[in-house]
């Protein structure tokens, strides 16, 4: 079978109640709930939460939260791995182990039913462990600098201030959006940054981290100009 796995704690800090907070007319975990269920990739789509609050918010929104998450996994420190792994362990108990697995953040409102298509498409054509969403550095890490306590700029690697910017490799960062995966590599050793890792690369417009105040208000300025596109 094919499970979703959405974590969604409740003990947000930066931004307070951060996974059921409005966003663009409807609490932000609602738009991958719906992603995930429009996809029609999946048998079961999950939230994981330690929270009664997002566990309603999430059932309104269609998914199913059969579980509380175990407080050992609900604090500031408990990483998206072992929260997936505590899923995966849950639906193999309740009588059918998962085989591929989707992880998919709460708060990536950008993420759409084809790309997740698209994220299970690639990682079944690979024959990986993973495959998840990637977007390209908007300035080339090659020139990279750092600044000094005393305002003093460096760069991290003086070789390539002569590199013309056209020449320069181009790098990936992960999108922060989704990770597929087989069931064997979430709860295995291997690294989710890894050559056994296949990248789905997604364009800049619909790539925005959201950690902060300032991150949510420049999310739903990008969101809404693609709303109003054609």
């Amino acid at each position: 079978m094919k499970l979703a796995v959405i974590p969604a704690r409740g003990g947000s800090k930066r931004i307070p109640r951060k996974n059921i907070k409005p966003f663009c007319g409807k609490p932000i975990i609602a738009w991958s709930i719906e992603a995930a269920l429009a996809s029609r990739c999946f048998d079961r789509v999950i939230v994981s939460t330690d929270d009664a609050e997002i566990a309603q918010v999430a059932r309104e929104a269609g998914a199913e939260v059969p579980f509380v998450r175990p407080a050992a996994l609900s604090d500031d420190h408990a990483g998206t791995i072992p929260v997936v792994r505590h899923a995966i362990d849950w639906q193999a108990a309740a009588g059918e182990a998962p085989s591929l697995v989707c992880c998919l953040y709460a708060t990536a409102p950008f993420v759409g039913a084809d790309d997740l298509r698209h994220g299970l498409q690639t990682l079944q054509r690979s024959g990986g462990d993973f495959a998840f969403s990637v977007a390209r550095f908007s300035y080339p890490i090659q020139r990279a600098l750092r600044v000094d306590a005393a305002g003093r700029v460096t760069m991290f690697s003086p070789s390539q201030f002569n590199v013309r910017s056209q020449d320069l490799e181009e790098a990936y960062h992960d999108a922060g959006q989704f990770y597929w995966g087989t069931a064997a590599a979430w709860q295995s050793a291997v690294t989710l940054f890894g050559p056994s890792s296949t990248a789905i690369v997604l364009p800049l417009h619909r790539v925005q981290d959201i950690d902060t105040v300032d991150d949510w208000v420049r999310a739903e300025l990008m969101f809404r100009a693609l709303q109003a596109t054609p």
